[in-house]
């Protein structure tokens, strides 16, 4: 089955994000914009895992989730991969504390590996939610400058999600387990 291990952002900051977006869908007909409901923020992508390692993956990626805290994060901003100008992805920028994210997303992916999920993706990690995407490069640079201002209001992150991904004519994401967030913030703050 298709894994990646992500943040789900709560519906009130889909709902602000989904508000902001709409007066300027209908004029960029070149993106496919993804459902709001599928929306994540990818800590650690394992790509095609055998069930049979699901029982220690769980448990790997329960133990690396309990050493992080809770953090607050926020969606601001916007960008595309690869460049603005030769767009294949429209991003949101995700902000928080970036450290601890990047810490986080290797030690999801050093246990995964462990487990046996050999396909995850070493790159380090570049938090956003993607918003879009398109099939041929679309120069987004006005869409990405008219969300430069975009802040989001902020919220709690508590856990991550083990998602499955279900390809298919409509992409579907399902999240099969969830594992806390539950040491002590740094500084006793998030």
């Amino acid at each position: 089955m298709r894994l990646f291990v992500g943040v789900l952002p709560p519906w009130r900051a889909r709902d602000e994000l989904t508000r902001a977006l709409g007066p300027h869908r209908a004029a960029w007909p070149a993106l496919r914009w993804l459902d709001p409901a599928n929306w994540h923020v990818t800590l650690s992508f394992l790509g095609e895992v055998p069930e049979e390692i699901l029982p220690e993956l769980d448990t790997r990626l329960a133990r690396a989730a309990a050493r992080q805290a809770p953090m607050t994060l926020s969606f601001a901003g916007a960008g595309a991969f690869p460049s603005a100008r030769q767009a294949r992805v429209l991003w949101a920028g995700v902000y928080g504390p970036r450290p601890r994210l990047i810490r986080l997303a290797g030690s999801l992916g050093a246990g995964a590996r462990r487990a046996g999920a050999v396909q995850t993706d070493r790159r380090q990690l570049r938090p956003h939610l993607t918003l879009a995407r398109s099939r041929t490069d679309v120069d987004v640079r006005d869409l990405v400058e008219t969300f430069e201002a975009f802040a989001g209001t902020a919220w709690e992150a508590r856990a991550v999600h083990l998602v499955r991904s279900r390809l298919g004519p409509v992409v579907r994401y399902e999240p099969i387990a969830e594992y806390a967030l539950s040491a002590s913030a740094p500084g006793g703050r998030s």
